[in-house]
């Protein structure tokens, strides 16, 4: 038996015809967008078996490689026609063609993943005027955040999943469309409760946005293309982060409260109109079933593990409700694992928590959760309270830390693309988040803005300069076939550990703050001395991170940088 390699589905049918036909390789005319030439056999080396077997006895999916999707050929023996390698410009002009449709889909999936995070950062600016014309109440106006943020994490694992059963594109628009029926209902919602429902049905849609654009991105491109789309990936969601509060504010102002969810719509919409190109463009792998029971225990145990996070401020963190809460939703997932194990089409291949490489890319917008979003959440309040600033000033000051978000996405990835290793980039993203926080420190009451500048700017680059590199790296160590559900888990953990981070360190902030005020400290005062510690608990937390994702890097094979 002789394995080879080949580069598609699509490849392996013309290079098939044209060997059995008796007309050897096929030529590069009309098959350079599909075609992805022959590699050297798995088993020996170019040189000593430049054939093609005739006796093809059929093909299966093998593991991706360095640039490009893989097929394993097959052969009973290894007598056939010989077969030329293919020229260094044949390889050149197959490698950097995208495919039909695929410039449009890029454009299509951006757009969508810059709705996302503006929603989610540009609805807060909105929530006192929503409460004053729906005469909500601080809870229930609460949920209009937490309503999002909740049905994201929970369906995200799921939308990944299934977009490996139904195609990526399809899930992408049906999340898509979800999500703009959501922000319509949001626009015109008479009352709070309706609001609050729709935003998780828009949570609901954000997941699969999410999860399938960059399973779509993942299988669409190939080597530098699929690189920079990556890059772009981490940019755009960057600056939807960065610019949602900036957009919402003169929309609120303008136009209203309504339009900030009327204007989402209007762009999905848009989204929407290029599908059917994106469906021309992108190879679909259609596989299995849905693991019903899995699926419900994991919804389940996510909803009950993040209401647990969500109201354990409220509720006090050691009551019996957060307690049972939470108790609940470690029984639900140690159910969601059985059954992850025992069927033959799960939810969550928890082989993939075996994949040390996949692993340890996944785990770094955990840390990015805990050092950077938690600073873009607590940080503004910081400077209005403590410093005294303008709601003008404060505003200002934090694009310090968003610009390296915007910048270095695609500076993290032009160094891979130079040589750098990608574990580098990584190790060198998390050293700026652990001494980013540290540098912090240095914030009090009559700190200037020269002072915080440059703490600032190393926090931020501790997002950005991976921000680019993790969901490629991280889906390039899995198979093709499974990169929604890998997609769907890297996203799953991105979001559940912001809403841990947020949650868990807001809580420690109001009540450090409170027992601060409680001794006798002025409210200023108090919280500067409770900031301070959130910032030693953030950069612990990294550190810790860290050390773990580097323990995880070190024992994975040199695969893991995959991506250059």
């Amino acid at each position: 038996m002789t394995s080879y390699r080949i580069g598609s589905e699509s490849a392996l049918r013309i290079v098939w015809k044209s060997i059995s036909s008796g007309n050897g390789w096929p030529s590069a005319s009309g098959t350079a967008n599909s075609l992805l030439f022959l590699q050297a056999p798995l088993s020996q080396a170019w040189a000593s078996s430049p054939r093609l077997p005739l006796a093809l006895l059929g093909y299966q999916c093998y593991r991706r490689s360095n640039k490009i999707h893989t097929y394993e050929i097959i052969t009973s023996s290894v007598t056939g026609v010989p077969v030329p390698e293919p020229t260094t410009a044949q390889k050149t002009a197959t490698e950097a063609a995208p495919g039909k449709g695929g410039s449009l889909t890029l454009v299509a999936v951006l757009l969508a993943v810059f709705v996302v995070p503006t929603s989610i950062s540009g609805t807060a600016v909105a929530l006192p005027h929503i409460g004053a014309d729906l005469d909500a109440s601080p809870t229930t106006l609460q949920w209009v955040v937490n309503a999002f943020n909740l049905a994201f994490a929970c369906f995200t694992l799921i939308w990944g999943s299934l977009a490996d059963r139904i195609g990526r594109v399809k899930a992408f628009a049906a999340g898509s469309t979800i999500f703009a029926a959501g922000s319509v209902i949001c626009a015109v919602a008479p009352n709070i409760y309706v609001l609050d429902g729709a935003r998780a049905l828009a949570g609901l849609g954000g997941g699969a946005i999410f999860a399938c654009g960059s399973a779509i991105i993942s299988t669409t491109f190939e080597g530098p293309r699929r690189a920079k789309a990556f890059a772009l990936f981490g940019s755009v969601a960057g600056i939807g982060v960065a610019v949602g509060p900036t957009l919402s504010g003169p929309t609120v102002d303008f136009l209203g409260w309504r339009w900030i969810f009327g204007l989402q719509a209007i762009l999905l919409v848009l989204v929407l109109v290029a599908v059917p190109v994106m469906k021309r463009g992108t190879e679909e792998r259609v596989t299995g079933r849905l693991d019903i029971p899995g699926t419900v225990a994991f919804v389940a145990g996510m909803l009950a593990l993040t209401y647990a996070i969500v109201q354990g401020p409220q509720w006090g963190w050691a009551s019996p409700r957060t307690l049972g809460v939470a108790l609940a939703a470690v029984l639900l997932l140690a159910l969601f694992t059985y059954f992850s194990k025992r069927s033959d089409a799960p939810l969550l291949d928890l082989s993939l928590m075996g994949n040390k490489p996949y692993l340890a890319y996944s785990l770094v917008p955990v840390a990015a959760s805990f050092g950077f979003v938690t600073m873009l959440t607590y940080l503004p309040t910081y400077l209005s309270e403590v410093t005294e600033a303008s709601a003008t000033a404060a505003g200002l000051s934090m694009l310090l830390l968003t610009l390296p978000v915007l910048v270095l996405p695609l500076v993290g990835t032009t160094l891979v693309e130079k040589g750098v290793r990608a574990t580098t980039v990584v190790y060198a993203s998390l050293a700026c988040l652990v001494v980013g926080d540290l540098a912090l420190l240095l914030l009090g009451p009559d700190t200037g803005i020269a002072v915080m500048a440059l703490p600032m700017l190393i926090t931020g680059a501790g997002m950005g300069l991976s921000a680019g590199l993790v969901d490629a790296q991280a889906l390039a160590q899995v198979e093709p076939a499974k990169s929604g559900m890998a997609a769907g888990f890297l996203n799953t953990l991105r979001l559940g550990s912001e809403a841990i981070a947020v949650a868990v360190f807001g809580s420690l902030l109001a009540e450090l703050s409170t027992d601060a005020i409680a001794g006798g400290n002025a409210a200023p005062a108090a919280y500067d001395g409770a900031f301070h510690t959130l910032l030693w608990s953030m950069a612990i937390v990294c550190a810790v991170i860290f050390l773990f994702i580097a323990v995880l890097a070190r024992a994975a094979p040199r695969r893991a940088d995959s991506g250059r």
